[in-house]
């Protein structure tokens, strides 16, 4: 019998704190707010005891409390989310066997394609970031292009610029005088 392949997994000495952070985290990230408003309105060092733990543990701030994949070993994983969606031993340790690696499979591969969609998203952003840095650059560039065609214009006015006279307010009163 392979001992790799069984899925009896033993039970954690767990205490109740960390029972009751199982709890929690089954029910959510509302059930956390829940618990913090209530230790505020009792007793306000407990409320303020769960705010700082939430923000520790980066509970506050995560898409869901009860995904913390990267800091559970595989089996205390496996056998949490056998008791969370009702899954047992069915007493066939070869079923049991295929049923946990088909699971741990699923898992690997939800993981791997939510990696993919989150370099998808990464690309489209660095391509939408291009598009709107390359329509700066022409906006700019026309702006350049307008502004020298308009010094060029003037330039090529040359002599007629030399007759004009430009004429101000003291100038035109002393004009007005002599005639």
């Amino acid at each position: 019998m392979n001992t790799a392949a069984q899925t009896d997994f033993p039970a954690a000495p767990r205490g109740w704190f960390s029972r009751s952070e199982a709890w929690l985290d089954e029910r959510g990230k509302g059930a956390w707010i829940a618990a913090m408003v209530i230790g505020f309105i009792f007793f306000w060092p407990v409320g303020l005891a769960l705010l700082a733990y939430m923000i520790w543990s980066k509970r506050m701030f995560s898409k869901s409390c009860s995904r913390r994949r990267s800091t559970e070993t595989t089996a205390w994983k496996d056998a949490r989310y056998a008791r969370r969606h009702g899954f047992s031993t069915s007493g066939n340790t070869a079923f049991d066997a295929y049923k946990a690696e088909t699971l741990r499979r699923l898992m690997s591969e939800q993981e791997a394609f939510e990696a993919f969609l989150e370099r998808l998203r990464a690309a489209k952003d660095k391509s939408e970031f291009d598009q709107f840095m390359d329509e700066r650059v022409s906006a700019a560039q026309t702006a350049r292009d307008q502004a020298y065609d308009d010094d060029y214009a003037a330039d090529d006015m040359g002599d007629d610029v030399d007759d004009i006279e430009v004429l101000d307010e003291p100038a035109r009163d002393k004009k007005k005088k002599k005639s």
